[in-house]
């Protein structure tokens, strides 16, 4: 078990003002200083966010852990938006420690959108085959020289089993709640379903929030922090968190997807609705997470 990585402890977040981000661009980046600094309304977890004027977004990092994904960010995202489908963010700018601010950060151009929702998609079939064209052409690129997984990308690409002790305090805390014999046999499952070994790229977080939306359809993809290249099953949870049973089926054909790796797909995705289930306590979140776990458990029985 000594090869199974080591998460270590919760980052310690900091808050990030207003007016802190205002001296940071007006030291570093004078000619953007008259531009009004605005926080964007939940704007994630793992960085600070903020609109710079009409056409630019500032992502500030919210602990040392999630800080290492900037140089990473700066180096491949360039690389990789030419060869993408739809567009993503790439840097325009980044920024040092300053002000009171212990990391890097980075300025990028503003990607208009509304965030994804299973209520919000107006196509499911073309989204099953928007994603899947997205994540071929992200697979396709060479990934000779690409980020490993590590605590940049919290083990995005690596084994299931990092997550074990999660998912299992998860299914503790949810029992009686659901079916937890039956999502213990997927997670089981999941873990035991190998990698054959070939590196390939990952988002790493394909998730409802990283999707923006254009009229129901998908316009582009962000956050890239925990992208990487390694086992890219985890790209797969998205199947089972915003597609139907139909395009959920378009989609695993689209990317001719096998037994195993589909699996360590549902693996990931069962994992985060189980943590999330039994953290939250707010009830969309709780619905949400519902519907999800329903989704895994039936497609798990039907298959």
């Amino acid at each position: 078990m000594s090869d199974i990585p080591d998460l270590g402890p919760m980052p310690q977040r900091i808050t990030v003002g207003v007016e802190q981000v205002e001296r940071l661009v007006a030291d570093q980046f004078p000619q953007w200083a008259s531009l009004p600094v605005v926080p964007v309304a939940k704007g994630g977890w793992d960085n600070v966010t903020f609109r710079l004027g009409d056409t630019m977004l500032l992502r500030l990092p919210s602990a040392g852990e999630y800080a290492l994904a900037v140089d990473k960010e700066h180096e491949w995202l360039p690389v990789l938006a030419p060869l993408l489908p739809r567009p993503i963010p790439v840097p325009l700018a980044k920024g040092e420690p300053g002000e009171g601010y212990p990391f890097s950060w980075s300025v990028y151009e503003w990607i208009e959108g509304r965030p994804a929702s299973f209520e919000a998609v107006a196509d499911q079939m073309g989204l099953a085959r928007d994603l899947a064209d997205f994540i071929l052409a992200l697979r396709g690129i060479d990934a000779s020289a690409g980020p490993q997984p590590g605590i940049h990308n919290w083990f995005r690409g690596a084994t299931l089993l990092t997550f074990d002790g999660y998912a299992r305090r998860a299914l503790a805390d949810l029992r009686g709640r659901i079916d937890d014999e039956l999502a213990l046999e997927i997670w089981e499952h999941a873990v035991e379903s190998r990698w054959n070994g070939v590196d390939a790229w990952f988002h790493g977080d394909l998730a409802e929030g990283n999707l923006l939306l254009d009229n129901g359809t998908l316009h582009a993809i962000i956050d890239f922090g925990t992208c990487g290249v390694g086992d890219p099953a985890c790209d797969l949870a998205i199947a089972w968190t915003l597609l139907t049973p139909e395009s959920r089926a378009a989609f695993r054909d689209h990317l001719a997807t096998d037994d195993t790796q589909w699996s360590r797909g549902r693996g990931w995705a069962l994992w985060k609705t189980l943590v999330s289930y039994a953290n939250t306590t707010d009830d969309t979140t709780a619905a949400n997470s519902r519907r999800v776990l329903n989704e895994i458990l039936t497609d798990y029985t039907d298959r």
